[in-house]
């Protein structure tokens, strides 16, 4: 059942960016429901089988790495939802179809160990543990958004725009969606880091040191940028090479907790 509730999100995911693409592809893309629902019916199955995990673990399912890539996945879906719509940024849903996918098909081909309930659950671990990945879900948006962002700009800058560049966003509006999208990630991952502190298992502390960097570059990033010593395009660009070096570094950390 597990098996099939992923496969089915994996599908939705699929199917939001094929319309997409294809809609491109002929020229007449317009922001509509098809790629929201298709997106909302992947995130709810993503929640169906984190569920399901998580009633088998009797803990939040995040114990190994293609646990917590699913999570990621899921929480990005979530943060789209949320501003998507509201932002008319429809076409963002191109660019979180694929690496909510790619997080997914990742999580499908990792070698997995049998579910076991696990027993003696700090609830301040459970929550330092999901709230960081929901962070993560805002700060990888934040990446995408970024991204369109770069891809905008150049699209202006260039004499003869390519058809996407009316369906992306004004770069005013992607870059204020960057800065609010980094400052929502960095206040869940900084509510993160205090559970984990006020948590009575301790926490390795090479774990420690690796999320505080994370934490250390954003709040620069995030200071720096609403202060005006760095442009839309650099922090654009600090939002993506940020958020890469945190993807290259969760299997370090989620190894790192699971040792602890």
């Amino acid at each position: 059942m597990e098996r099939a509730a992923l496969i089915g999100s994996s599908l939705c995911y699929l199917f939001a960016l094929g319309h997409t693409l294809f809609s491109l592809f002929k020229g007449r893309f317009r922001p509509g429901r098809f790629n929201v629902a298709a997106i909302a019916a992947g995130a709810a199955l993503q929640g169906w089988y984190l569920t399901l995990l998580g009633s088998q673990l009797h803990a939040c399912p995040i114990r190994n790495l293609p646990q917590v890539l699913v999570f990621l996945g899921w929480s990005m879906a979530l943060f789209y939802l949320a501003i998507g719509p509201s932002y008319r940024l429809s076409l963002m849903g191109a660019f979180t179809a694929p690496v909510v996918l790619i997080l997914q098909g990742a999580a499908m081909v990792l070698p997995t160990e049998p579910l076991e309930a696990v027993r003696g659950v700090d609830p301040w671990i459970e929550t330092h543990a999901s709230l960081s990945l929901v962070a993560y879900g805002a700060l990888g948006l934040s990446c995408i958004a970024g991204l369109m962002y770069l891809v905008q700009e150049r699209q202006l800058k260039s004499r003869r725009p390519s058809a996407i560049f009316h369906d992306l966003p004004p770069v005013a509006t992607l870059a204020a969606t960057v800065r609010r999208l980094l400052l929502a990630g960095f206040v869940v991952l900084s509510v993160s880091f205090a559970a984990g502190f006020l948590a009575l298992t301790p926490i390795p502390k090479v774990k420690i040191c690796f999320s505080a960097l994370i934490w250390l570059l954003y709040a620069g990033l995030l200071v720096d940028s609403w202060s005006g010593r760095l442009g839309n395009r650099r922090t654009a660009q600090g939002a993506i090479l940020v958020f890469l070096l945190a993807l290259l570094l969760l299997p370090v950390i989620q190894r790192l907790s699971t040792l602890g």
